[in-house]
């Protein structure tokens, strides 16, 4: 089990970058899969970015070339750098640990970027 807390949402211009930051209770050096998945009103909730224990990432289409999931296993932290913010981009991000059958989910943290 694990418990996951996201920091780092903010009112930011369009341009502008923000760094997510999802610290987890136990060590991630383990957890196969942490990601990070976003939900705008009215939508359902949608894979942002992700990667495995052995290094793999993957992005939605839409954040290619813009945002970088990277961790920091020393300090149990999975990161999400958004750059080039998009109004479009505007959602509650949460970020999720696969361990085994299971997934766990934080309870996410306001992004809203501005034209």
């Amino acid at each position: 089990q694990v418990q996951l807390v996201e920091s780092g949402g903010d009112l930011v211009q369009a341009g502008g970058s923000l760094r997510l930051s999802c610290a987890a209770s136990r060590t991630i050096f383990s957890i196969y899969v942490l990601g990070w998945y976003r939900q705008a009103p009215e939508k359902q909730r949608e894979l942002v970015a992700s990667m495995t224990s052995d290094g793999r990432t993957n992005y939605a289409d839409s954040v290619k070339g813009r945002f970088t999931i990277s961790r920091d296993n020393a300090k149990n932290t999975v990161y999400l750098q958004m750059n080039s913010l998009k109004p479009e981009d505007t959602a509650v991000y949460y970020c999720k640990a696969t361990m085994g059958p299971f997934n766990y989910w934080g309870q996410g943290t306001q992004v809203t970027v501005s034209s």
